[in-house]
């Protein structure tokens, strides 16, 4: 038996690694087909990686690659090894896709409304595919998650803030019009990204009726920073009682936790809730790696 579980936590793995790979190039595809060509640019470091690309040539996938290793720094002390490690996968994947499709000919061309419109959904489903498998294909996400924790804001809000100098620079290179036209496609990449994604602010709550509940809080304390509290439960048909586990974690922390709860006891009783807004208490966690 362990030795099939350990097999398919193993898949599951090469699954998600797969669909953040699959995210990335479909993120490449929407750049490189769709957007760029039509003097449309992309938000977060993806955006100043095209300007520094229209400004120096350096090659675009070389610029994402490595504007945005100080922010898979940050999402590896923040959120964790796991999320650095399909960060990486994630990234590396938009890198090549945006070499190896560099030279693609345009789906659109012109027709400024269907661009950012297109753009932005394509782009949108790359990024939200990634990050529901556990990665992130931009560093502005891992900074805004980070500043969240520090300041009174939630995740998206400071997205937005941080991309409106994004695209003050984005408007240098492609004027004010392109700058317009790339903040009305991130909005609906956006968009498509918490369809896809269920999510990118706030959090969530996980309430957890488990046979083993000392070993999944201290798993979740060890790989993910995050504490919990225990309510005494008892079932209305056996009578048993048990210790229900409530713990909230941040949305981009979700697959991690579902990985955690499976290993331990892959036939735990699980609900989860989306949180609007978190204050007070112990939310904001402790360096992990």
């Amino acid at each position: 038996m362990k030795k099939e579980h350990k097999q398919s936590a193993w898949l599951k793995k090469v699954l998600r690694a797969l669909a953040v790979i699959i995210g990335g190039f479909i993120t490449a595809y929407g750049l490189e087909a769709v957007l760029i060509p039509n003097n449309v640019s992309d938000g977060g470091v993806t955006g100043l990686s095209i300007v520094g690309y229209e400004l120096t040539e350096i090659p675009l996938g070389l610029l994402i690659g490595v504007l945005n290793i100080p922010f898979v720094f940050l999402g590896y002390k923040q959120i964790g090894k796991s999320f650095a490690v399909y960060s990486v996968i994630g990234i590396a994947s938009l890198a090549v896709g945006t070499s190896v499709m560099h030279h693609i000919s345009p789906i659109i061309d012109g027709d400024t409304l269907l661009v950012t419109v297109v753009g932005g959904i394509i782009i949108g489903f790359g990024m939200g595919l990634a990050l529901r498998n556990g990665g992130a294909l931009d560093g502005i996400d891992m900074l805004a998650v980070l500043l969240s924790r520090k300041l009174p804001f939630g995740t998206s809000d400071l997205i937005l803030f941080l991309n409106m100098f994004v695209f003050i620079v984005v408007s240098t290179v492609f004027g004010l019009q392109g700058a317009i036209l790339s903040a009305i496609a991130y909005y609906i990449a956006s968009k498509v990204i918490h369809i896809v994604e269920e999510g990118l602010s706030g959090a969530k709550t996980f309430k957890i009726i488990t046979k083993s509940p000392e070993a999944i809080v201290e798993t979740v304390r060890d790989r993910l920073g995050r504490s919990a509290t225990y309510n005494l439960v008892q079932g209305g048909y056996s009578n048993e009682q048990f210790k229900e586990i409530t713990c909230v974690i941040n949305r981009l922390e979700e697959s991690k936790m579902k990985e955690i709860i499976y290993e331990i006891d892959p036939s735990a009783f699980v609900m989860v809730y989306d949180v609007v807004e978190v204050r007070g208490g112990n939310f904001k966690k402790h360096d992990i790696h």
